[in-house]
């Protein structure tokens, strides 16, 4: 059996404020032209310190809920030993450790194998970088 390694990186426009991205549609989109309709992991990773990767609902309002949990647990103050950047910029360094810059998804037969209502999010908290990239790579 021969084994397929594939990647690509995207690049993600988040903005000056936190968001939730939804990247389903995406990693659908690399799969179709990379899996040729077979089985594998899709890797999706993050190449951030202060981004994460999700598989959360969207679009229903868990993506403002998961934004509203991390300022209850992660809030943008001045307690954080790091402390450059935008005010309570410190909490976006330990972001990751709750919501990790990492996912591996199952592939079967060219297609993501998510339950009904996940998506595959990228969490970015950190006002101070507009930009992100996603690396995607497929094992098959």
């Amino acid at each position: 059996m021969s084994v397929a390694f594939t990647t690509r990186v995207l690049h993600i426009a988040s903005g000056s404020r936190e968001r939730i991205v939804d990247l389903t549609q995406d990693c659908e989109a690399f799969l179709r032209e990379t899996a040729s309709g077979g089985d594998g992991l899709l890797n999706v990773f993050v190449p951030h310190a202060t981004a994460g990767i999700a598989l959360i609902e969207t679009g229903a309002g868990s993506d403002d809920d998961l934004l509203a949990a991390l300022h209850t647990l992660l809030p943008a103050d001045d307690r954080w030993q790091h402390r450059h950047g935008s005010p309570g910029h410190g909490r976006d360094h330990v972001l990751p450790a709750f919501v990790p810059p990492h996912a591996t998804l199952p592939v079967v037969g060219g297609r993501l194998e998510l339950g009904t209502w996940q998506s595959v999010c990228l969490v970015d908290t950190n006002k101070d970088n507009a930009n992100r990239q996603v690396r995607l790579s497929f094992l098959g």
